[in-house]
C-alpha cells in the first residue's frame, strides 16, 4: 500500500487556493472599500499584482517561512494584502482584533512572538507606538502608507518590485493564522490553524452554505473575524468582497444600495438594530439575497420578523475559533416560521462533512433529546492553544473538540443549544470571558470581589453584568463610583468588555464547598427564559 504521508497525497494548502481564485477572477472586481470617502476598487488582476509586490518586499526583508508575523488594523483592503502574501509565503500570521486593549495587544504580541507588526497608521498609529515600547521582541513596523517615521511604508516598498508570478510555500500542517481569543485563566489564548483547518473552512463554505449566483459580499464586522474568514470562498466563487469600518443602519442601507449587494454577514444585534431602524422603512435592499448570521443565538421573535421584512435570505452559521466557521448550518430553506417555527430556535445541522456528537464528560453520546456537549472532530479542527498544552488537552479528550457549548438534539438531526459549560458571554457577537473583567475589576482599590455573568438583554443577546462587593472603608456605592468602575474596565479591557450594569452587593453567593456559586447568580437574571443563552 501506498504511504498516504508522501507528497503525492498531500492536501492543498490556503497559499494555492489564493492563486487559484487570482487566476479565476481576472478582470472581475475583487475588492471595494469604502472608508471615509476613500474608495478602494481592485481587480483580480491587480490583487495578484499587489500580493506579489509585497511578498518580494518582505522576502527582501528576510522574511521567510515559519516567521512570525501581525496585522493591526481597521477594515481595508491592504490588510488582506498581508493575509494572501503570509498564506503563500507560509509565514505565520496573528490577527489582531482591532477592538482589544493595549494590554491584550501588547500580551498576544509576546505570546505568539511576533517579530513583524503590519499596522494603519491611520486607524492605529498611536497604538502601534507604544506596542513598540512595550514589546521589544517586535524588531520590525510595516504601515500601509506613509506612517510619520513610525516604521517603514510597506506600500511604498512593494511598489519598487515587479510583479511576478505566486510560488506557494507552505506546508498543508504549517500554522497559517493564530486567533485570540479570551482565557479562563484571565489571558488570551491563541488558536493555532494549520492550512489544513482553513482549507476545509474554505471548501465547506463554499459547498455548504447558500451562497447566490452573483456575490457582493459586504463586510462591516471586523475581518481578524467571522466576516474575515469568508474573504477566501468569496473570491474563490470570483465574488466580490466590500468592505467598511464600523456598522450604522444608515451605512449599511447606503452601500447595499451603491454596490447592489447581494450577501452579508451581521451579528443578531446588527439586524435588531436594523429592524428598528427609522432609516429602513423605504429603502431598497431588494438585491440582498443572502444574510449569513452568527456569533450568538438570534431572538426568533426578531428572526421572524427578519423573514418577514426581507424575505427567505436568512442563513445562520454555528462554529467556535477552535473549529472555525463550519460547524453546524441552518439553510435558508430551513428557517419556516409557518410549519417548523421551532427551528428558528435551532443552529442547524453538521455541515458536509464534519462530525458532531453530543457527548458527556466521559465521552459516551447521549440519547436523543438530552443534553450534551457539542463535539466535533475531523480535519476543520485547530491544531491546538499555542503554548498552552494544558488546556489543548482539556478541550482535545476522547478523541473530539470538546466545545463548551450544551445542547439537545430533535429526532431530525437539529441543534438546540440550551446552555454554555463555559461562562462565556456572547454580547454583540464578540465573546467575553468573565474572568478577564472580574481580574479588571479586582485591581480597582474599592473593589473587594467581582463576579460577572450575561443577562439577557433585547439588544446586544447579553450583557455583561457585573456584582461587586467593595473594600471596607471604600466609597459609597452610588452611580458615581458605578461609571468609575465601567470606566475602569473600558480602560484595561476595552468597550466590549465593560459591564452595562453594576450591582453592589453585600457578599457573593458561594456554593456548599465554598466555591462562587455562578449558577446561582445567572438564575436570577435568566427566570423564565427558555433557555440559557441569547
Amino acid at each position: 500500500m501506498a504511504d498516504l504521508n508522501q507528497p503525492l497525497y498531500q492536501g492543498a494548502t490556503v497559499g494555492d487556493l489564493v492563486v487559484s481564485a487570482i487566476a479565476r477572477g481576472g478582470d472581475r472586481t475583487a475588492f471595494v472599500s469604502d472608508n471615509g470617502g476613500d474608495a478602494t476598487q481592485w481587480t483580480y488582476r491587480a490583487l495578484g499584482a499587489k500580493v506579489s509586490q509585497v511578498i518580494q518586499a518582505l522576502a527582501a526583508r528576510g522574511l521567510k517561512r515559519g516567521d512570525a508575523v501581525a496585522t493591526l488594523s481597521a477594515n481595508r483592503p491592504e490588510a488582506f494584502l498581508i493575509t494572501a502574501a503570509a498564506y503563500v509565503m507560509g509565514l505565520r500570521l496573528t490577527w489582531m482584533n482591532p477592538t482589544s486593549s493595549e494590554d491584550d495587544h501588547a500580551y498576544i504580541l509576546e505570546d505568539s512572538g511576533v517579530t513583524t507588526l503590519f499596522f494603519d497608521p491611520l486607524s492605529f498609529g498611536d497604538r502601534t507606538r507604544v506596542l513598540q515600547q512595550r514589546v521589544p521582541g517586535v524588531q520590525r513596523l510595516m504601515g500601509f502608507g506613509d506612517s510619520a517615521g513610525l516604521g517603514e511604508d510597506l506600500l511604498a516598498a512593494a511598489a519598487t518590485h515587479t510583479p511576478g508570478p505566486l510560488q506557494p510555500q507552505a506546508e498543508p500542517e504549517d500554522v497559517c493564522v493564530l486567533v485570540y481569543t479570551g482565557g479562563t485563566t484571565g489571558k488570551p489564548k491563541g488558536v493555532a490553524h494549520t492550512h489544513r483547518v482553513h482549507v476545509t473552512m474554505i471548501l465547506t463554505e463554499m459547498a455548504d452554505w447558500d451562497w447566490p449566483r452573483e456575490i457582493r459580499f459586504l463586510a462591516l464586522t471586523p475581518i481578524t473575524h467571522a466576516s474575515g474568514a469568508m474573504i477566501m470562498p468569496v473570491l474563490m466563487k470570483s465574488g466580490t468582497y466590500a468592505m467598511t469600518q464600523g456598522f450604522t443602519p444608515e451605512k449599511f442601507i447606503r452601500l447595499v444600495e451603491q454596490h447592489r449587494i447581494t450577501a452579508t454577514f451581521l451579528v443578531p444585534t446588527m439586524v435588531y438594530v436594523l429592524l428598528d431602524s427609522p432609516a429602513r422603512p423605504g429603502a431598497d435592499l431588494s438585491s440582498l439575497q443572502l444574510i449569513i448570521y452568527g456569533a450568538s443565538p438570534m431572538s426568533p421573535a426578531r428572526l421572524t420578523e427578519g423573514i418577514r421584512e426581507f424575505g427567505p435570505v436568512f442563513m445562520q452559521l454555528y462554529a467556535q475559533s477552535e473549529a472555525p466557521n463550519t460547524v453546524t448550518v441552518l439553510h435558508q430553506h430551513e428557517h419556516d416560521p409557518v410549519n417548523h417555527p421551532e427551528r428558528l430556535a435551532s443552529c442547524g445541522t453538521p455541515c458536509a462533512g464534519v462530525q458532531v456528537r453530543l457527548l458527556d464528560d466521559d465521552g459516551q453520546e447521549v440519547p436523543q433529546g438530552e443534553v450534551g456537549e457539542i463535539c466535533v472532530r475531523g480535519p476543520l479542527v485547530m491544531q491546538g492553544y499555542w503554548n498552552k498544552p494544558e488546556e489543548t488537552a482539556k478541550a482535545l479528550r476522547h478523541g473530539w473538540l470538546y466545545t463548551g457549548d450544551m445542547a439537545r438534539r430533535d429526532a431530525d438531526g437539529y441543534l438546540y443549544i440550551v446552555d454554555r459549560s463555559k461562562d462565556m458571554i456572547i454580547s454583540g457577537g464578540f465573546n467575553v470571558y468573565p474572568r478577564e473583567v472580574e481580574d479588571a475589576l479586582s485591581q480597582h482599590p474599592a473593589v473587594a470581589s467581582a463576579a460577572v455573568v450575561g443577562v439577557p438583554d433585547e439588544k446586544w443577546g447579553e450583557a455583561v453584568r457585573a456584582l461587586v462587593v467593595l473594600r471596607p472603608g471604600a466609597a459609597a456605592a452610588t452611580d458615581q463610583l458605578a461609571a468609575e468602575l465601567k470606566a475602569f474596565v473600558r480602560e484595561k479591557k476595552g468597550a466590549v468588555y465593560t459591564p452595562k450594569a453594576i450591582d453592589f452587593v453585600a457578599a457573593l453567593p458561594v456554593t456548599g464547598l465554598g466555591k462562587l456559586d455562578k449558577k446561582a447568580i445567572r438564575a436570577q437574571f435568566w427566570q423564565g427564559q427558555g433557555r440559557a443563552v441569547h
